[in-house]
């Protein structure tokens, strides 16, 4: 039995890892012929982090991952302290911790755990074509290559999900626009063991340390699509928009390098229910698109991949395990999708009334509802 593999980010190899587990042959196609990650880092939550375990590769999350235990809101402008707790409760609660990780540190691991030579590289596709019993991807390259079953993991402009649902999606901007990097950790910024962000206006500044000594940052902005900004402007830019905020935030404003700092318009995509049709199925981006507001869009490719390897566990049958994939994950990514969105909202001010009682409740909160509801993301995955 071959699988062929879509992508080669964090769905595609999770996948490939899962399918192997199963003793199913991958041929994994990338369209890129350098892997070059958008974004400097993910947040993987622990739900993530069990996964790559179950997987084989929680060694890479072991030396990647930053020591994250606490976790802090600040008010942007005053620099105070709204709120500020340990994570350790929510690490006993579900029995694994959250790893930040440096997203190209963790794309290359992945793929040299896998064995780089063998994924085929610049190979964009173009159009599908299934039979009942096999699928064939032809590329741009004019190549080709047949299988018996597909695993779309090719984001969030998928060619095969049009495929898949006979219509094109269309991306939904959340309305905030996203800078994110790397820099050294510098205890004047943030401590090196805390989630820390600061928030106010309806924007957020986010710092997560990961490993080698670095902070993933991000900065968050209300604005309009289609912006014009570049990385020539990347500093002015961001004191304009973060003026009169606290000392740390100016600090990490001018240690960034605007040439390896990202500048992203967040979109998402509607939930849909169709992830599967007859032997190819959808994973990721490409089945679920989401905002990064709860930090779960690696974790729910990886996700993915343990229910697609479960399902190949109970029945060698492709169609069946394809379709009890696409009934065991459609409401759970919908609900992701959708959580994310939410979150979106309030933390960006869509409602500047309902920002403002979140940051009222952030004044009084303890820890104990936020570890909550992380807590029930993080259950409520495959591997509890």
């Amino acid at each position: 039995m071959k699988a062929l593999i879509i992508g080669a980010g964090i769905g595609g190899m999770t996948a490939a890892a899962a399918l192997k587990q199963q003793g199913i042959d991958c041929e994994i196609f990338e369209a890129v012929k350098e892997i070059k990650p958008v974004g400097a880092a993910l947040s993987i939550w622990s739900n993530g982090v069990k996964c790559m375990n179950h997987l084989g590769m929680g060694h890479i999350m072991d030396e990647l991952g930053g020591a994250m235990h606490n976790m802090a809101y600040h008010d942007g402008l005053s620099g105070e302290v709204m709120t500020q707790f340990s994570l350790s409760p929510l690490v006993e609660a579900v029995g694994e911790r959250p790893c930040p990780v440096s997203r190209a540190g963790l794309q290359s691991q992945m793929i040299d755990w896998w064995s780089r030579d063998k994924i085929q590289f610049g190979k964009r596709i173009e159009k599908v074509e299934q039979t009942d019993t096999s699928v064939t991807a032809y590329f741009t390259d004019g190549s080709s290559a047949t299988g018996d079953f597909m695993i779309a993991a090719d984001g969030t402009h998928s060619i095969v999900r049009t495929h898949v649902l006979g219509y094109q999606t269309e991306r939904r901007y959340a309305g905030y626009v996203n800078w994110n990097g790397l820099v050294d950790i510098d205890e004047n910024i943030a401590l090196a063991d805390q989630w820390t962000t600061f928030v106010g206006e309806g924007k957020r500044v986010s710092i997560m340390p990961i490993a080698g000594g670095q902070f993933y940052f991000f900065f968050d902005v209300p604005l309009p699509l289609g912006l014009e900004e570049d990385r020539s402007t990347v500093i002015a830019d961001l004191k304009g928009y973060f003026k009169g905020w606290a000392e740390p935030v100016q600090t990490l404003i001018d240690a960034i390098n605007p040439e390896t700092t990202n500048r992203i318009e967040i979109h998402d995509i509607n939930p849909f229910d169709t992830l599967v049709k007859g032997n190819i199925a959808l994973l990721g981006d490409s089945a679920h698109s989401t905002t990064p507001d709860i930090g779960q869009g690696g974790c729910s490719a990886m996700e993915d991949s343990v229910v697609l390897g479960e399902c190949f566990a109970e029945t060698k049958d492709i169609v069946a395990a394809l379709k009890s994939y696409e009934e065991k994950r459609r409401f759970r990514v919908k609900d992701l999708v959708l959580k994310a969105r939410k979150r979106c909202d309030v933390t960006h001010a869509k409602d500047p009334e309902e920002t403002q009682a979140w940051y009222d409740e952030l004044r009084v909160e303890k820890g104990d509802n936020i570890i909550e509801g992380l807590r029930n993301t993080i259950i409520n995955g495959p591997l509890g």
